[in-house]
């Protein structure tokens, strides 16, 4: 598995679903909280906490029991107060992001075809006007790596859907920036899928998520 460093405290991961189940070993107590879970359910929940998991460890805190929820599902983990983690998952690929020191948000989004009308909420109009020029399969992908950087950034501060990604700022192309105070990168050199990561100081996080 390939770990990316996009800060001095911030590590994070995206990979194929069925590739995390196949190479790295699953907590029992994951195993344990899937009992009942439709099987696409139970595979996506399983291999994005064996990401966190996987990342805690090569962060020198490895972590075995349970990861918790708060509010409508941001996930933290009990006994590690001050490590930040977030996961996503997106048909058939899970992200992970863990640090010791910050909040964190992640997001993998696999292109689908989106209308003029989502388009146009979530880019500036001359933005928008440039992905409308694109062929489809380019728009679709382009426009993913937008949509991932968002959700990235309200994660980050804990607000969700709540914080309106679509109103935070990301021009087609763009490779990292910051919103508020948070900071954000795209990973486009590291991944097939588009796939972001953003951080802030904890503390800043304004309320509760769902990070999946």
């Amino acid at each position: 598995m390939t770990t990316i460093e996009v800060s001095t405290d911030v590590v994070c991961a995206a990979r194929r679903t069925h590739r995390v189940l196949a190479d790295l070993p699953v907590a029992a107590s994951d195993r344990a909280a899937v009992t009942g879970m439709p099987s696409w359910r139970a595979e996506e929940y399983l291999a994005a906490r064996t990401l966190v998991r996987t990342l805690l460890a090569e962060i020198g805190r490895p972590h075995d029991g349970p990861i918790a929820n708060r509010g409508c599902g941001r996930p933290w983990i009990p006994g590690l107060p001050g490590v930040g983690i977030s996961l996503s998952h997106s048909a058939g690929w899970v992200a992970a992001a863990v640090s010791p020191g910050r909040a964190v948000g992640v997001d993998v989004q696999t292109p689908v075809e989106v209308s003029a009308e989502v388009i146009a909420r979530c880019c500036s109009a001359a933005d928008a006007a440039g992905l409308a020029a694109l062929p489809d399969s380019v728009r679709a992908l382009e426009f993913a790596w937008i949509w991932s950087t968002q959700e990235a950034c309200v994660k980050a501060t804990g607000a969700g859907l709540g914080g309106l990604p679509w109103t935070v700022p990301v021009a087609p192309g763009q490779p990292g920036g910051s919103w508020n105070e948070v900071e954000w990168v795209a990973l486009r050199e590291h991944s097939a899928v588009p796939f972001s990561c953003a951080f802030t100081e904890l503390g800043h996080e304004r309320g509760n998520a769902d990070d999946e």
